[in-house]
């Protein structure tokens, strides 16, 4: 079986769990073509994200010509194909926050995929995200007749799951991923009670260079450790006043922040402001090793996030036995039990934050590694990238030849 992959950018930072994706359906000896719609230009911190990214193959490389002529291209070879393609773009202008032409160029980026993928003689297109990438590959996949997939990772989709025609992507699609069962919930809401038994929880994985790892104890020192890129939703803002509290407090606490993003500005003046210049030290993006390094000197991971997914860091902190401290958004629940693997706090309370990360400062080191000892047999359990994998490959072959 010959499959494709496809979303907005790859590689990138903040989607390893893909790339792992990948090689896991790859180690079963499944050929991969990857396709993406921009990233050729991107810096890359990991040197496996390097090499992805000579073998991807992206739609906007071509210019608005290429653009053009794929679009000019489906036409000709297939009229009917193409207007029928085109009726589903004009579904997704009604009530989108996109405009029109926007929704003409995701044709066009449809076209010029379907023209890769038939001349790849690929049987299926797995895309992530409900968001473009997945209209992308609904209109890619009417003008080829070949199935498609996606995986919906929350929050984003279901922020406007009217707006992106979650119900439309679905109804077409051959089946749909959902990275856990709060992410399976969320569709169940928005989409056909007949098109329910297209949704499979299918978890993002680890490789085995994160299962295999021999954890370390967890190291006696008030150190915590924050991956994410730097947005409103991740919550960086009021974990930089929790740590200002327990400073006040006479707590001596550090935290590092793993990541980089728009907000970087705001987060250093909070950091200026509030006087924790010296508790708190931003590091920056961090390729895979990095980032091991960095959760390995913590004493434990803390995510104070407003929307989540299921974090792939919350996942790689447990495999490398440190506990977790997050907010208790969609399904972090899942893996962050409370006095067992970590703490869990209400979302968006800073006394909150500071009241888990005083605990855990509290907690002797020892009672600390056997919470993260608890959290890695979990993720060995659940979120093994190679068993997930196995997982799609079996709706895959299960679903071959079906196009909606």
């Amino acid at each position: 079986m010959n499959v494709g992959y496809f979303t907005n950018q790859y590689p990138k930072i903040s989607h390893t769990f893909i790339r792992r994706e990948i090689a896991a359906v790859e180690n079963r000896g499944i050929a991969v073509q990857r396709w993406a719609i921009r990233g050729w230009d991107a810096e890359v911190a990991d040197p496996l994200d390097a090499t992805e990214q000579q073998r991807t193959r992206y739609l906007l490389r071509g210019g608005v010509s290429g653009l053009l002529a794929a679009g000019l291209f489906e036409l000709l070879r297939a009229p009917r194909a193409w207007f029928a393609a085109m009726r589903l773009t004009f579904k997704m202008m009604k009530r989108s926050d996109r405009s029109p032409l926007l929704h003409l160029v995701t044709f066009l980026e449809g076209a010029v995929l379907a023209r890769e993928m038939r001349t790849s003689a690929i049987d299926h297109l797995h895309t992530h995200f409900g968001t473009n990438a997945a209209e992308i590959a609904m209109i890619a996949s009417r003008l080829t007749d070949i199935p498609y997939s996606v995986t919906v990772h929350g929050p984003g989709e279901f922020d406007a799951p009217v707006a992106l025609k979650l119900n439309l992507k679905v109804a077409r699609a051959a089946f749909v991923v959902a990275i856990t069962d709060y992410c399976a919930s969320q569709l169940y809401r928005w989409i056909e009670i007949a098109d329910w038994a297209k949704i499979h929880v299918v978890h993002c994985g680890l490789s085995q260079a994160f299962l295999e790892q021999v954890p370390t104890p967890v190291p006696a020192v008030p150190h915590f450790v924050n991956v994410g890129r730097f947005d409103q939703q991740k919550g960086h803002l009021i974990l930089i006043e929790a740590v200002a509290r327990l400073r006040a407090a006479g707590t001596p606490v550090h935290v590092t922040l793993v990541g980089d993003g728009e907000l970087r500005g705001q987060v250093e003046a909070a950091i200026a402001r509030l006087g924790v210049t010296q508790d708190v030290t931003i590091a920056g993006w961090a390729n895979e090793a990095e980032v091991r390094a960095h959760i390995v000197a913590a004493r434990a991971m803390v995510m104070p996030s407003f929307a989540e997914g299921l974090p792939i860091v919350v996942m790689e902190a447990f495999a490398l036995g440190r506990p977790v401290l997050a907010s208790n958004v969609a399904a972090m629940a899942d893996l962050v039990i409370n006095d067992e693997t970590g703490w869990i706090f209400s979302p968006g309370s800073v006394d909150a934050i500071a009241q888990a990360m005083a605990a855990c400062i509290a907690t002797p080191a020892e009672v600390c590694t056997q919470m993260g000892e608890r959290g890695r047999a979990l993720i060995r359990e659940r979120h093994d990238a190679s068993i997930e994998a196995r997982k799609i490959y079996d709706l895959m072959v299960a679903t071959k030849g079906h196009s909606a």
